[in-house]
């Protein structure tokens, strides 16, 4: 196997590689672009036109995605799988990986958008260079643009796998991206209505890829992934990398969509999430439930029918996100 397959040995040995670039048998191409970045590019005989960005570990203790990347890379460097993909292989946190922690000092997955601009410290800079990496592999005319950024959650879910699609004023979100999600596994999506600072919603706005954010269950250390079935996924990525992605039923059958009711920001020191410590993604919430309060007699009362809640998270900085109230939503603004 090629020494550049072994991007996550080198990664969390903190090492850069004696060999910047190498080719498998087959003509493929990888080259080590800088710590935890990757670039594979297949022969131009056999390049169909795809660039494809695959990412894991903006949050470092997240390690099902990325020991799935880790797979991928090893099969390529082997020659067992055979890109006519462009792909671009990150991995986002290296030193919250070799860690073993979700970061550092401050959440990568906050930092896009501009948001890096507004701080400092080693993951500032960090969120700059994803974005450089991002922009510089997708900067090539005339070609389809995926990005699919790979997590597992804080907590369980009563929808284990699902994916959150980015929002783009005036663009419609795709009946064909969703369908291929279904396949590789993910049983919701929630469709987003306002832009966000996460690294998909960065790639979707900024660069014009059809972009998601991936959940595919609960963050476990390395190799203590057995609970966390990623193997549809695997299968599609497969296909995808090697352009031999089967025909796709678009009628979207079993796949829950979802949409943004309200996002519950955290303003202060003060704040008060009244739920379970242990409650799970996707739980639903009764009309008249008071979820949160906070200064000034603020009050985050559910209101809507069929709320349910993702993400809550009492303990992040003042003036982010610590929950999502989604309901459910339809296909009739699909394109």
């Amino acid at each position: 196997m090629l020494a550049l397959g072994k991007l996550l040995e080198l990664t969390l040995a903190g090492r850069e590689p004696a060999e910047k670039t190498q080719l498998t048998v087959d003509g493929v191409r990888m080259r080590w672009l800088s710590e935890g970045a990757l670039e594979v590019r297949p022969a131009a005989a056999r390049d169909n036109g795809l660039d494809l960005l695959l990412s894991a570990g903006i949050h470092g203790n997240e390690t099902a995605p990325i020991e799935l990347l880790d797979r991928l890379l090893h099969d390529i460097a082997r020659g067992d799988l055979k890109p006519r993909a462009r792909i671009l292989f990150l991995f986002g946190n290296p030193e919250a990986m070799r860690r073993g922690e979700r970061f550092v000092e401050q959440d990568v997955n906050r930092l896009f958008n501009g948001r890096h601009e507004l701080s400092s410290g080693s993951e500032a800079l960090r969120a700059c260079e994803l974005e450089r990496l991002a922009a510089t592999f997708f900067s090539l005319p005339g070609r389809e643009r995926l990005h699919y950024d790979l997590h597992t959650a804080i907590r369980g879910s009563k929808i284990e796998q699902f994916a959150l699609y980015p929002y783009q004023q005036g663009r419609g979100h795709s009946r064909r991206e969703l369908a291929r999600l279904r396949a590789a596994g993910m049983s919701a999506v929630l469709l987003q209505n306002k832009p966000s600072i996460v690294f998909s919603s960065y790639t979707y706005d900024k660069l014009g890829a059809e972009s998601f954010t991936l959940e595919l269950g609960k963050a476990r250390p390395f190799g203590q992934n057995q609970g966390v079935d990623v193997s549809r996924l695997e299968l599609r990525l497969k296909q995808i990398i090697e352009g031999r992605e089967p025909v796709t039923d678009e009628t979207l059958e079993g796949l829950q969509l979802f949409s943004v009711a309200r996002e519950v920001i955290k303003h202060s020191d003060s704040f008060l999430m009244h739920l379970p410590v242990d409650i799970e993604n996707f739980s639903e919430l009764p009309k008249g439930y008071l979820l949160a309060e906070d200064l000034a007699s603020s009050r985050w009362v559910v209101e809507e029918e069929g709320a349910r809640i993702i993400f809550p998270n009492p303990k992040v900085k003042n003036g982010l996100r610590a929950g999502i109230l989604v309901v459910p939503s339809s296909d009739a603004s699909l394109v």
